[in-house]
């Protein structure tokens, strides 16, 4: 009877062994794999949020952005939480995180992230041309009219006495009265001409 009750002692206290050890690991092992680093870098902020992190050792964070501090060592214990406002650039940064965990080289954590230019930080090339010396043209149309010519006269149809033409002449009534005094003559003339013959019969 007593080598079983020995037995069953040896096994009992060889699962409590294994159980208390497996329970140790689990405690252990939680927080361990718990540690969560977690950061955003943007053109104008840097977030570093830390969780679960072993609380009974001291524990730090850097945060540098090209090299020079954002963020000198400062420690803290199971949670970090903070937003960084990042310098005014213009051209991309490079930002790096570096956390030091108490419980284990392991646990810590560096890594090297960029952070662009914001757009309203870069210069846009301006479509608009440099105002010139030189002014441009109007569009629009002067108030004042425009000097023209003086108007150039077009010949009257009117005679220079005055009187519009009519087919007939103002030197009618002379040339009409000098054929008559030809007539005259011409028949004074003839008379003449028959006088003499008629004395010459004689």
């Amino acid at each position: 009877m007593k080598v079983p009750t020995r037995a069953w002692k040896r096994s009992g206290a060889l699962i409590a062994g294994t159980a208390a050890g497996l329970v140790g690991m689990g405690l252990f092992a939680t927080p361990a794999s718990a540690h969560t680093p977690v950061w955003t870098v943007t053109c104008s902020e840097v977030t570093v949020d830390l969780k679960a992190y072993e609380d009974s050792v001291t524990n730090t964070v850097t945060v540098t952005v090209d090299g020079k501090d954002l963020l000198p060592a400062k420690e803290f214990g199971s949670n970090f939480h903070e937003a960084l406002k990042l310098p005014d650039h213009k051209a991309a940064v490079e930002v790096r995180l570096v956390v030091k965990a108490g419980d284990g080289e392991r646990f810590s954590h560096d890594e090297t992230k960029t952070a662009p230019v914001c757009e309203s930080e870069t210069p846009k090339p301006s479509d608009t041309p440099e105002p010139s010396d030189t002014p441009e043209p109007s569009d629009t149309p002067s108030s004042e009219p425009p000097s023209s010519a003086a108007p150039v006269p077009t010949p009257s149809e009117t005679t220079p006495g005055g009187l519009a033409e009519t087919g007939g002449s103002s030197a009618t009534p002379v040339i009409a009265g000098a054929a008559a005094l030809a007539v005259l003559a011409g028949g004074g003339i003839m008379v003449a001409t028959r006088k003499r013959r008629a004395a010459a019969r004689d």
